[in-house]
Order: structure tokens, then sequence, then C-alpha cells
């Protein structure tokens, strides 16, 4: 099979925005690197390195809590990254801007404060089939900490959910929705503001995992209405160990704080403590200064190529990848939906992701193979596991060409 590039997918986004990924010069195995699990952590541009290294030669300081100028510019810095992201996802406040560890931390985070602030025995928590782990074992631990009950929305053999289930599920019970905007595994963009008005029509309020669509398409938080949101830097080309929680003031100021100590608090006596007001009464601890700084610096980046852009370059991407493996003999598509993101989930008949999987390595093609932290949902689909490949702003028709030609070889070799 011969494959040829569109030749409209290089006018998307201008050719240097590869070069601005350092790590994409590397060659494995003695060829180029094509990186295809941007759904697990996405690369760095040199701006994000850059910020990183200058915020520890320059500015490092512990924040909030000196009055020398160093100190000062680290404050400057942090709080600078807090309504950088207000903007980037258009929160009413930078108050509603909670840096977290990630999306896994902020999960547990709202997870635990509402179930110390409104779970009772015999409440409903609900969720979906598709959900990463992440936004599972939190409500599981709450639903057996409070006695409560968690359902779950099942997913149709396409990869969308079933609607007319939520409907039913959707009870005066539910205390909660957590719900994945995009599918780690499926690529399904999920009906997130038909979600959130069914549940609103009941006041029940909801946590978006925004994870895989905060770099990936235009987030409005104002207009989504969610009531609570979270993401990971390290997926929207930004450093490790930082995240965002999105709350509504309203939420956030009625439940109590998650972990005590450091810059949550107002008051300390032995016989009380007092908190402090938002967003830090969330914040306990020394921040990831350098983090928020490269976050804000990777939101500086998006920006500046514009999200609609790199929406557009990985839909037509994602179009061409689906065209080309499609003539494939033997691959199955696991997520078909017909509103899906940058992402393809597939097997190969006869063989074992994990062996496809590292026949592409070494092709130079890196891509994830497994379960990809959704477990329930394989076991939906009656499968272990799929090979994965998900499509970031700098990846090129070429990258499509080279991960199309290396499945071919890998099926011919392992069959």
């Amino acid at each position: 099979m011969k494959t040829q590039s569109a030749p409209i997918l290089s006018d998307l986004l201008p050719a240097s925005v590869r070069a601005d990924f350092p790590i994409l010069q590397r060659k494995m195995n003695g060829k180029p690197l094509v990186f295809l699990d941007t759904a697990a952590s996405s690369q760095k541009p040199q701006s994000v390195i850059d910020a990183i290294s200058h915020y520890y030669s320059h500015t490092h300081a512990n924040v909030h809590r000196g009055l020398y100028q160093l100190s000062q510019e680290a404050t400057d810095a942090h709080e600078a990254a807090r309504l950088r992201a207000a903007r980037f996802f258009n929160a009413a406040s930078e108050k509603e801007i909670i840096f977290t560890k990630g999306t896994t931390d902020g999960i547990n985070t709202v997870a635990f404060c509402l179930g110390e602030h409104s779970i009772q025995a015999g409440d409903e928590i609900l969720i979906t089939e598709m959900e990463h782990h992440a936004n599972i074992v939190p409500w599981q631990m709450l639903a057996a900490r409070k006695d409560a009950v968690l359902k779950v929305v099942p997913v149709l053999d396409d990869g969308q959910l079933d609607m007319d289930a939520f409907d039913e599920l959707l009870t005066d019970k539910t205390k909660i929705v957590g719900v994945v905007h995009i599918s780690n595994t499926l690529g399904t963009i999920n009906p997130i503001e038909e979600i959130i008005e069914k549940a609103h029509a009941k006041e029940i309020p909801v946590l978006v995992d925004g994870a895989q669509s905060a770099a990936h398409q235009k987030i409005d938080l104002q207009a989504m209405k969610a009531d609570f949101f979270v993401c990971s830097s390290h997926k929207m080309l930004g450093p490790t160990g930082v995240g965002i929680l999105y709350g509504q003031e309203k939420w956030l100021n009625a439940l109590p704080p998650y972990q005590g100590g450091g810059e949550m608090i107002e008051t300390v006596r032995f016989e009380g403590t007092t908190f402090n007001q938002l967003p830090f009464k969330f914040e306990a601890g020394t921040p990831n200064i350098a983090g928020t700084v490269g976050t804000a610096a990777a939101m500086d980046y998006i920006a500046n190529i514009g999200i609609e852009a790199i929406a557009a370059h990985e839909n037509s991407l994602l179009d061409y990848a689906m065209k080309q493996l499609r003539e494939i003999d033997g691959i199955q598509f696991i997520g078909t939906a017909p509103q899906k993101a940058g992402l393809i989930s597939f097997l190969l008949d006869g063989t074992h992701p994990s062996d496809v999987g590292v026949l592409l390595d070494k092709m130079g093609v890196a891509v994830r193979t497994g379960h990809h932290c959704t477990q329930p949902l394989m076991q939906r689909y009656g499968i272990s596991g799929t090979v994965r490949a998900s499509i970031g702003p700098y990846n090129t028709a070429e990258d499509i060409d080279i991960l199309t030609q290396s499945v071919q070889r890998a099926a011919k070799m392992l069959r």
C-alpha cells in the first residue's frame, strides 16, 4: 500500500512548529522520532523549557511570604500564571483557579471536599463507562466512605455515551456527575453542554475531566457552565506535576479545604484554625512555582498559534490517518463516534497490542499500548488493550505516513 501526504495539511500550522520542540530532533533506533503519544503526555516547546530555566536561574524564592524583592518577583510570576489560566479558559475570576498536582489531584480534591460537604448514605454518584481510572477510583472511595451508590452510564458500540441511559440514571438522588470531556482511549468528544444542562435542571453539579480537551479545543468555562473542570499542564505542552482545578466560586466557598498547612490558613491557634480566602484555601504548602510559570508559557505558546488552528490541524491529521489506516488488512478501530478528537485506538487481527508497539518503536514510532487506565472500558469491549496513536500540534502528514507504513510492516511481521 502506498500513502500520499495531503498537501493541505502543511498549510494549517507553520512548518516551524515542529522545530520548536527540541526532543523531536532526536532519533530512535536510528530513525527520526515520530511521537504519537500526546494523550499520555505532550512534548514541550523551547519557550516552556526556557521559562522554567529562567525562573530557577533568576527568580526563584518562596511565594506569598517574603517582603524582599526576589520573593515578590516569584509571587508576581506565580499569580500571573493564575491570571493567565483564568483568561485562557475564560473563568469568571482568577479566584476560581486552583493550582494542583494535575487532573488526578483535582478530581480527588473535589471528591473529598464534596463528600465532606454534602454526600450522605444512599446518595448517588454518576460517572460513565469510558472514564479514566482517575475519575473512577476517587468516587469509589467516596462512595465507600459515605455509603453512597456509584452508578455508571454505559457506552455504545461506536464509543458514544448512551444518553438515553444517562437520562434514566440521572435522578433526584444524584449528587454529582463526573464525566470526561474527551475519552483518552476512544477519542470520543462527549456532549458536555447537554450533560451539564440536564444535570443543572435537577440542581446537580458536574465535574468535567478536561485532561484531553484543554489543549485541543477552545474551552470557555463560563459558556460551558461546568461546576468543576480539571486538567493537567503536562498534557497541554507544559511541565509535569502541576494542574488546574477550576471551580465556580459559589462551590469553592461552600466546600471545606482538602489539606491543611501553609498558605491555606489565615490564623492558627491550638484552639482552632481559620482558613484563607480563595484561591489559597485549597493550596496547602509551597506550590510548584516553576510548574505554574511553565504552564503560563505553555498557554502563551498555544495562544500564539491559535487553539482553533491547532484543532483544525489535528482534525485534518485524524481524517487523513483514518483514511490511510483503513487500507490495512485486519485492522479494527475501537472508538468510531462521529464526534471524535485526534486519537486512534486500534487492534490488528492475530496480534497483541504490546507486540505491535515494540515493533513500531524499533521503527521510530512512539505509540501507547495497553488499557490506557480504562480497564472497565476494555472489559466492556472484551479486550485487554489497544494500540493508541494520539496527535499533537507538532505532528505532520509525514508522521502519519510513517505510522501507516510501520503498522503495515508490523502486521506482516507478526502474522
